[in-house]
């Protein structure tokens, strides 16, 4: 795992010589905790966040992910709190000022877990002010009528939503069998139900240094999330786009799904989650993978690059609104500052949204698209769908079922929006959204019996028992099967069946 190189501080001042052991990997977590909770808090004031406080702590830039991810959490957690003490005491100077978010970071170490390092000017200054700290919060204390510190968290914050830790076996690199067998010695696992290769722990369990994280045996992921992947279900010699790709872990399941073969276009605009997506492409061994930096909606469906494309995966930028539990959007400020929705940011992100995906109905051999949100908004749902139902019926795509046991349907906003799945926030603990695309033609075989043929959609199941979809052959008179070129119309195509029909009975 590509590492990077020790923040030399905060202030830019060079890292003290005494340091060591255990006091020096202090010194480097709230530093490393500074500039993640510096990303969080502006991204949360502008309503753009960089990305979730997750998918920062585990970028390859931080090197103790476990304390960097603890010390930005609990400090969001207190964070309220600490502001008001630091206040209330007066001790904050100008210089301090402009490093705020390590002050934050020193600050809950002093009062809540009673540091006593003075090693980096911001813990020696606090250290030395540890009464007047002290003497503050017992004062907010008595303001707000409560006995302890756990009873005025309460009043700043939103309890914590309990949810399975799921994982998703990496089968490039392991396979399902031996991960139960490696996380079985410490945890109780159990394969999920509906998506292959993915295991329910029990909630809260920490994995981030397990050595099958480390080495990318298995992605800490959602089920929701890699639902996604498996709705498209490509075939493993197809041509794949996935549209809007960091971080990637809906690509390198995509990977996974293909068993290393046929060809991931990995588009992605964002240069800084570029190299999120890098990462973790490295991090699965997926060796079917091309990142193309770019904009998708740039691309030319027709480009010889893109014209075998059969399948596309379009996961755009969304709301978050399904996944703030997740993400720890909780513990964000501006969580409870207001009940109302942002509608002109939804309606900035719904009409980026439709222009993607009927963009993505454009390109000429594509056979399955799925469109998902991590959103609870019909704005960026159902009502998208219905915008680019006109275009996906002219170019000969329908609405198909995803998971059809799943019972979360879309909400009735058009006929035909029971084909669309929804996860609920609450019942399955995030909201995400999918949306199945397929071309008419595609995945259904013409099969002939005693000298009748009729349309059969089929499935066949792979290796890993998940499904895949036929493709559209004909049964010729010696009884093989004849493929059919991508580009054939839907028309060519039967009239090539009756031709065949006729020879067969003349």
């Amino acid at each position: 795992m590509a590492r990077g190189k020790p923040p030399s501080a905060a202030s830019g001042r060079s890292v003290p010589r005494q340091l060591r052991g255990a006091e020096r990997s202090a010194y480097f977590a709230r530093r490393e905790a500074a500039k993640v909770l510096r990303k969080v808090l502006e991204g949360d004031s502008r309503r753009q966040a960089v990305g979730s406080i997750k998918s920062l702590v585990y970028s390859p830039s931080v090197r103790n992910k476990k304390a960097t991810f603890a010390l930005v959490c609990q400090t969001l957690k207190y964070l309220p709190i600490i502001k008001n003490v630091l206040k209330s005491a007066q001790v904050l100077n100008g210089k301090l000022k402009r490093q705020l978010e390590l002050v934050y970071i020193v600050a809950y170490d002093v009062l809540f877990r009673q540091a006593t390092s003075t090693v980096g000017e911001p813990e020696k200054f606090l250290v030395l002010r540890r009464d007047a700290l002290q003497s503050a919060l017992q004062k907010l204390l008595t303001k707000k009528r409560v006995k302890c510190v756990d009873d005025l968290t309460v009043l700043y914050r939103t309890p914590d939503m309990l949810k399975p830790r799921y994982v998703r076996v990496n089968t490039l690199k392991l396979d399902v069998q031996s991960a139960i067998l490696e996380l079985g010695k410490h945890v109780k696992v159990e394969k999920d139900g509906l998506v292959p290769d993915l295991l329910m722990l029990p909630p809260n369990t920490d994995l981030h240094d397990h050595p099958l994280v480390l080495n990318g045996s298995i992605f800490m992921q959602g089920k929701a999330s890699s639902m996604v992947a498996a709705a498209l279900d490509p075939e493993p010699d197809w041509d794949v786009l996935d549209a809007c790709s960091a971080p990637g872990n809906k690509t390198v399941h995509l990977a996974a799904l293909m068993r290393g073969k046929g060809k991931i276009i990995a588009c992605e605009l964002n240069e800084e989650r570029l190299t999120r997506l890098n990462h973790t492409i490295s991090l699965s061994g997926a060796s079917n993978i091309q990142v193309l930096h770019g904009d998708f909606l740039k691309l030319n469906p027709h480009d010889p690059l893109y014209v075998r494309i059969r399948a596309i995966l379009l996961d755009p930028s969304c709301s978050g609104s399904g996944t703030t539990a997740n993400r720890l959007d909780h513990l964000l400020p501006s969580y409870n500052a207001s009940d109302t929705v942002d509608t002109d940011r939804l309606n900035k992100l719904a009409a980026f949204q439709k222009k993607a995906l009927s963009h993505a109905l454009t390109f000429p051999a594509v056979e399955r698209v799925v469109y998902s949100t991590c959103s609870i908004h019909q704005i960026e749902n159902e009502d998208v769908v219905e915008s680019v139902l006109p275009l996906a019926t002219s170019l000969g795509f329908r609405l198909s079922t995803p998971f059809p046991k799943w019972n979360g349907r879309g909400l009735p906003a058009f006929d035909g929006s029971e084909n669309l799945l929804r996860t609920d926030p609450v019942e399955d603990k995030e909201g995400f959204f999918i949306a199945l695309f397929i071309r008419k033609s595609s995945g259904n075989k013409l099969h002939c019996q005693d000298g009748a043929g009729d349309f059969a959609g089929t499935r066949r199941t792979s290796h890993n028992g998940n499904t895949h979809s036929t493709r559209t052959k004909v049964a010729s008179s010696t009884g093989r099967y004849i493929r059919f070129p991508y580009l054939l119309t839907r028309l060519s195509k039967m009239s090539l069946y009756h031709s065949i029909q006729r020879k067969r009975t003349a």
